[in-house]
This record gives structure tokens, sequence and C-alpha cells, in this order.
């Protein structure tokens, strides 16, 4: 017991000893890092000085990513820079290890996320996962090498793609311009049927070759492949890379670390490839930038055509602002004298556009022909189907899928809804009866709450709808459906019906020999600022598909023609339109003519904003007002704040310094800030 008893004893004393203090060596040269860490808080948006340890001396570089102490916890980070010394006071702690020593992050594209981040009131590590993918070690142990050369640029489509640049003023002095190393910025409207996608490789080609990078940047994959093919065509194999979020983890970071360690000079892609670390920058582009694929659905929100714009700033490159319609953005930059426009001639509209025809979709025009009322369809469009058939495809453009995406009470109009959970009803196809969108319950013994009614009609049919009635009426004509998780990519000359929602058109061998652009109140109605510009593009971007009216090719829109919007499509000037929605927004006090941000979230988070928000003295507070949450019972609501242009940084930095405001004193509700939304409902 007496032996037990003094081990007792002696591992009591070796509990008590303290520790024997660590021995730290700091790094011969440059001892401190700079690191932005992986905190969601606004108030921490800033960068952290670190000890650098002698055994990372080699291995940490700027751009390099690093496991650091924060707070109590180990996150992640990024080391911005080494320095000599550190402005502050305090005790430093040491990095904790270097995960990697691949510098991901470039000092440009570092510098671009922070203009990014401060536009649009975010933090600087959210803008920075926008930027660099997520690490893949056994990629970053690979010997990267450039692409595959698959072959030298064809010198006759070379010529044929920037022969195409002549039919637009200042399109040769464009590509001029480019290959002499300048930085001319443009806002380019497409002709109808241009093969944008070799003009573009054209101007990324005369970029190339003055010695200086490109990047190219699309709404989606079928615009990503059609790209890729003319740039493979053009450029020659081995000179640019596809960035795209849909590709693996490994294969995406590869082709990041091509661009990264200057392997490649071109990089096309989706959203993902907006920061692409491209090195000597010369030239960057957004195609149809109106998309509202563009614009990023998490945090801080950005708009790709805007971080390319702060990249062709920060870098002082060339910027190309392109697709077949304009948006009022666009306008905005010419107005400023940003950029140019690059338009085509008129008599080059004249020689390339399709024949447009405006008819109206009352009861006088669908009574002239009891064939076309059975597939509702004013007497013109189905004459022109009817005729176009002959000679080649008709796309049929459709704004909304499914069959019937929304039920109506048959007597008084009103929209049929569940009773069950106060869902929309629709129908899935003839064959099943009227169900929930929401709960998906049948609505077997629906009556109507308002009058009692117990019939439907249809105030709207979708894509399979519209499908089944044109296959009757014209039964030996195929017919294709687009959209949806069903998007066609190509179809063949021959003579068929495609039926596409807007974004689904698929591109036609030899073009399409008439369209039908139908429903388009349904798109002029839509609850949100950008209405008309948003049918206009869609419009246009299905038109383009259609051969030119020397060839026969007809269009054939369902709206009224004293409409301005209708009046662009007709006259087939974007431009046109563009300018005078950015006239009536610098009238009505909206982006991009001011800048506006949203607060929204928990009704009294957004009270609490609004009372800790110092905006600039130009600007205007408008609400909170309540909004529909969709989720639970919860009270939400959404602040409106609007300034002059010219004011636009003072309220992103008064936005930020109230989120900081409310996270250091750890309040209760999130909010979400969005400057210049996209959508404004």
């Amino acid at each position: 017991m007496a032996e037990h008893g003094e081990q007792l004893e002696l591992i009591r004393r070796r509990v008590r000893r303290p520790p024997a203090p660590r021995t730290f060596t700091p790094a011969p040269e440059l001892p401190i890092a700079r690191v932005v860490v992986d905190v969601p808080l606004a108030h921490l948006d800033r960068l952290f000085d670190y000890r650098v340890p002698a055994s990372m001396h080699e291995s940490c570089v700027p751009g390099c990513r690093v496991r650091v102490r924060f707070a109590g916890q180990e996150v992640d980070g990024f080391v911005l820079e080494r320095v000599a010394r550190s402005e502050h006071g305090g005790r430093l702690v040491p990095l904790r290890r270097v995960v990697s020593a691949e510098p991901v992050l470039s000092p440009e594209v570092a510098r671009v996320a922070r203009l990014i981040a401060d536009r649009y009131a975010g933090t600087l590590y959210d803008v920075l996962r926008l930027a660099v993918p997520p690490r893949h070690a056994r990629v970053e142990d690979e010997e990267t090498v450039a692409p595959a050369n698959a072959g030298g640029p064809d010198a006759r489509a070379v010529a044929e793609a920037e022969a195409r640049w002549q039919e637009y003023e200042a399109g040769t002095a464009f590509l001029a311009a480019l290959r002499r190393g300048d930085s001319p910025r443009a806002v380019w409207t497409a002709l109808p049927a241009e093969d944008w996608s070799g003009c573009l490789a054209a101007a990324a080609a005369a970029t190339l070759a003055s010695g200086r990078g490109v990047v190219i940047v699309v709404p989606d994959h079928r615009d990503v492949t059609r790209l890729d093919r003319a740039c493979r065509r053009i450029l020659g194999g081995g000179r640019h890379v596809v960035l795209t979020a849909e590709l693996g983890p490994a294969e995406r970071y590869r082709r990041f670390l091509a661009a990264r360690r200057d392997r490649v000079r071109c990089v096309i892609g989706t959203r993902a490839a907006a920061l692409a670390p491209v090195a000597d920058l010369g030239l960057v582009v957004c195609w149809d930038d109106g998309d509202d694929l563009h614009a990023e659905p998490r945090a801080p929100y950005p708009h790709v055509r805007e971080m390319l714009a702060l990249r062709a700033h920060d870098a002082r490159s060339a910027a190309l602002i392109a697709g077949y319609a304009c948006t009022a953005e666009g306008a905005q930059l010419v107005e400023s004298g940003w950029a140019r426009r690059l338009g085509p001639a008129r008599e080059a509209v004249r020689a390339r556009a399709p024949r447009v025809f405006a008819v109206g979709d009352s009861d006088v025009e669908l009574a002239r022909d009891p064939v076309a009322r059975a597939v509702r369809l004013p007497h013109r469009a189905f004459e022109v189907a009817r005729a176009a058939l002959a000679d080649g495809p008709v796309l049929v453009q459709v704004p909304r899928g499914g069959y019937v995406p929304a039920l109506a009470c048959q007597d008084c109009r009103e929209r049929a809804r569940c009773a069950a959970c106060s869902g929309p009803l629709q129908l899935g196809s003839a064959r099943q009866p009227a169900a929930c969108a929401w709960c998906g319950r049948p609505a077997t013994a629906w009556r109507c709450p308002q009058c009692g009614g117990a019939r439907f009609r249809a105030p709207v049919i979708g894509s399979r709808r519209t499908a089944e009635e044109l296959g009757r009426a014209f039964p030996t004509v195929p017919v294709r459906v687009s959209g949806g998780d069903r998007v066609l990519a190509e179809v063949g000359p021959k003579p068929a019906l495609v039926i596409a929602t807007p974004g689904a058109e698929p591109v036609a061998e030899g073009g399409y020999a008439a369209a039908l652009l139908l429903d388009g109140w349904l798109l002029l109605m839509r609850a949100d600022l950008r209405a008309g510009e948003e049918t206009l593009r869609r419009w246009l971007n299905a038109a383009a598909l259609v051969r030119p009216g020397s060839a026969g090719g007809a269009v054939v829109v369902t709206g009224e023609s004293a409409l301005p919007v209708v009046q662009a499509l007709v006259r087939w000037s974007p431009g046109w339109y563009a300018e005078r929605e950015l006239a009536e927004r610098q009238a009505a006090g909206f982006p991009p003519a001011v800048r506006l941000a949203t607060i929204e979230g928990p009704s009294e988070a957004v009270r609490e904003t609004a009372e800790l928000l110092e905006p600039p003295p130009s600007a205007e507070v408008l609400g909170p007002v309540p909004i529909p949450s969709g989720e639970g019972d919860e009270e939400t609501a959404r602040l409106i704040v609007r300034t002059p242009r010219g004011d636009g940084a003072a309220l992103a930095a008064a936005l930020k310094a109230a989120q900081a405001r409310r996270s250091a004193d750890k309040a209760a509700g999130t909010v979400r800030v969005r400057v210049d939304p996209h959508a404004l409902g």
C-alpha cells in the first residue's frame, strides 16, 4: 500500500508540473502573414496578422491556403501577403499549418474580389469562395500542362469569323485594337442569325495574338458547348479551357490550375469562370448579359457583368458586353462613356432579319379559322406555320412548361387553389385529374370558394399541352418538346414543330423556317422591373434562330403592335428599346440610373437594420413593408434604399457598417442585403 501511495504522489506531481514552454523560431524574412479568414461575420471582414514559423517559411507564399486559430477554433484562410512587421500591438498567434503551398489566389483576383465585396456590401471571403474552387490534393501533385493540342487554327474559319465583324460599324477597328494590345470597351448587339460564338472566338484570337489573356462568360452549358467548338476551330487545340461549376471537383480544379499556372490564357465558361486567374488579362466578355443565370444566387449576389467590368477597370483591359438584345445597364455604359456602341448598320439588319408580324390574340382573330381556334393560334400565326412547315422546322416559343400549369374557375375567373394547403391547382396531362402543385393532392371534388362553380378553365397552357394541340392540327408533322429537364441542343433541317420554353430553344440546322412567339402578354404581365426588357430579350434570342426574310424566314409574335417592346422586335432595334428603358428608369429612379439596395428578413431584424443604417444624405429610404415569406408564420419585411449613382459606394459602405454592428452585437435574425438586385418585383 505504501508503494502504491508513493506512485500516486509521483503522478500528482507530474500532473501539476507545468509543461515546458515551446520554443518558437520565426521565419528569417517577412515573419508576418496577413490572412483573410473564413468567418462569415461582417465586423470581422478584414485581414488578420499571424506569425510565420521558420518551418513554414518556404511554403507560406502569398495566395496559399492555411489553417489558423481564430476565436478558439481552427478555420481556413488565404495568405494575401507577407510583411516584415505588424501594426497590431498585442501578441500574435502563429499559423497552425500551411494546407498547400500552391498559390491559388492571384493578387489580381484578390484585388478584384475586394472591389466586388465593397460594391455589393459583402465580405471578402464570400467573394473568394466564388473565385477559388475547393482544393483537390491529388490534382495539385500532377504536372499541369496545357490542354492537348488538337491542331492549329483553321485559317479559313479565322478569316470567315473576322469577316463577320465587318458588318458592324467599327467592328474591324475593334479587332485591330485588340490585336495591337489596346483596351477598347464596347456594347455589342449581334445581328440575327449571327455566329456569335465565332465572332467571340475571333476577338479572343486577336487578344491572344497581343500576348494577353481572355475570359469569356456565357449563361449556360449549351452556350459553352457552342463557344467551345468555335474556339477549337478558330484558336486551335490547347489554347483554351472550359471552366464551369458542373465539372467534377477534380477536373474543375485541374482546369483552374492550368489557368493559374499560366499554361493557358483563354478561359471560357459560365459564372464559375468570371474570376478565373488568367494572367495578363486583356479582354473580358459577357454574352447575353440580361440572362438571369448571370446573377449569382449566393452572397453577396454579384452579377457577372459587373464583376467583369470591375476586372476590366482593375486590369485596364478591353471589355465586350454582348447579346442579341441590349440591357438598360448596357445602355448606361454607353451613355456614361465607359463603352462604345458596337452595332450593325441598318442595311445589314434589313438583309439578315426575318420578317416579323405582330398579331392580336382576340376572339376576332381566332374566329377567322376554326382550326386555328382549336389550337389557340391567331389566324396569321397558323397560316405562317402551315406555309413554313413545307420548307423546314418551325419554332414555337411558349412562356411556361408543363401541361396546364395554372387553372381558374370557369365562371368567376378566380385562381383555383387547393382546399388543403391553398396551393395552385394544375393539370399534369389530359388523363390526370387536377391536382395541387404544392402537396400533390387531387382536386376531384373542387368547388370555387367565391362563386361555388365546379368547372375549370385554362388561362395559360404549357409546352406539353401546346405540343399536343399542334400535333392534332398538323398530324403528319413530328413534334418535339424542349424545356425543363429535357433541353434539346440541335434539331435537323427537316419539317418539324419544335415547342420550347424561353432559353431552351434548340439551334436548327440551316435555321428555322418560322417562329411563333405565343402568349406575349404572360411575359409582359410579370411583376418585375425588367418585364419588358426580359420579354424582348427572349423574343430576340428566339427570332435570331430564324432564317432571313429574303430566305422566307418569318416570325409571328402575339402582342399589340403599338407596344414599344413589340415595335422593337418588329424593327429589330434592341438599342433603341434599351435607351428608352434607361430613360424611363432615370425618370422613375430605378437601376441602373440609381444605386438601389433591398434589405429583407424577419421584420424585427429589418427594423433594427434600418435604425442602425446611416446612409448618405442623398439616400431615399422606402419602407419597411411586409412581404410574403413562404416560411411558416414568421413575419418578414423589405426595406429599400436608393441613392444617386455617385453615392453608390457610400451606400454600400453604410450597409456594410450596419451589418457589422448587428453581427458584433450578435443580433437575432438574419437579413439579406442585395445591391442592385437583378430582379425587382
